[in-house]
């Protein structure tokens, strides 16, 4: 699989497609509606893209963007298999993957200087470090974080942080944690996590991550996400994200759909029985009316937006 996203013209997203896969869909666009396709790596790195314009009949226009407005680029073909090796070759990072087509550079007109923050010292310092524990969390896709960045600090008719300068904070967070990341090696503990929730999911758990803001929303949403063999739950709320992001551990809520707490007691076995499966430790004394706490836990969970 290639470690891109596709998004279409028509609205579909396509994550971490086949070779062949994007191949047909670059063969696919043409028609009224679906004319174009915009490809991004995993994870997503800002001003880092390449896209595909095509009208049947005519020729496929090829452009990427390599971080900047004056690292734009565009490049015509006649025919789909030119486009398919180029933009294959990108997503692989294939050297000298752009050699077949002849490029120019596109000029994207001047860029607007951004105005200074009206924040002092102490504001802008705890601005900056809740957008980073968000990152750090790893569900907040890279426009998620932007916007929450120009959000957080808006108080009644006070909006001191412009769409650009939450994105500009957002951008150089998001570039410092994907070089972190690069680092990694091997399955994370929240991979492993994800992992445990599948096999829970396979075996008629409902099993939710970052679910809801709190455990209020989360008990009285849960219901609704149940499949239909369901039966029971286990979640965590994106307080308690925050909470292992910050190395406390993460702590897991679960029950059973019937309400009885023999239920919820065989719910919380099997959830701590698949969480030493895949070899993270649970704290849990078999009460039905505690909370399961999956400690130690180095919560390093890589960026998918």
């Amino acid at each position: 699989m290639l470690k891109i996203v596709v998004e279409t013209e028509n609205g579909e997203r396509h994550v971490r497609v086949s070779a062949e896969e994007l191949a047909g869909l670059v063969r696919r666009i043409g028609a009224d509606g679906d004319r174009f396709l915009v490809v991004q790596r995993i994870p997503d790195l800002p001003g880092v893209f390449a896209q595909v314009w095509y009208r049947t009949g005519g020729d496929y226009t090829l452009e990427h963007r390599d971080g900047a407005a004056d690292r734009h680029f565009q490049a015509k073909a006649e025919r789909p298999g030119t486009v398919i090796a180029a933009i294959t070759g990108w997503a692989r990072q294939e050297a000298g993957w752009d050699g077949a087509l002849a490029w120019s550079r596109l000029d994207m007109g001047p860029t607007q200087e951004m105005s200074p923050l009206d924040l002092d010292e102490d504001e802008c310092e705890a601005w900056e470090e809740r957008v980073r524990a968000v990152l750090v969390g790893g569900y907040a896709s890279r426009a998620e974080l932007a916007e929450f960045a120009e959000e957080y600090l808006v108080t009644g008719d006070r909006r001191p942080v412009s769409r650009e300068q939450a994105q500009a904070l957002a951008d150089r967070l998001w570039r410092e944690r994907v070089a972190e990341q690069a680092a990694w090696q091997g399955e994370t503990d929240p991979e492993r996590l994800t992992r445990a929730f599948t096999v829970l999911r396979e075996a008629g758990v409902t099993a939710r991550e970052n679910f809801t803001c709190c455990r209020s929303c989360g008990q009285s949403e849960i219901g609704g996400e149940a499949e239909s063999d369901a039966r029971g739950f286990v979640y965590f709320h994106t307080q308690c994200t925050d909470s292992a992001a910050a190395g406390h551990g993460l702590t897991l809520l679960y029950g059973g759909f019937d309400g009885s707490s023999a239920t919820t007691a065989a719910i919380g076995h099997e959830v701590v029985a698949a969480l030493d499966a895949v070899g993270l430790h649970a704290e849990w004394d078999g009460d039905p009316g505690r909370a399961i706490t999956v400690t130690p836990l180095d919560w390093r969970r890589r960026l998918v937006g």
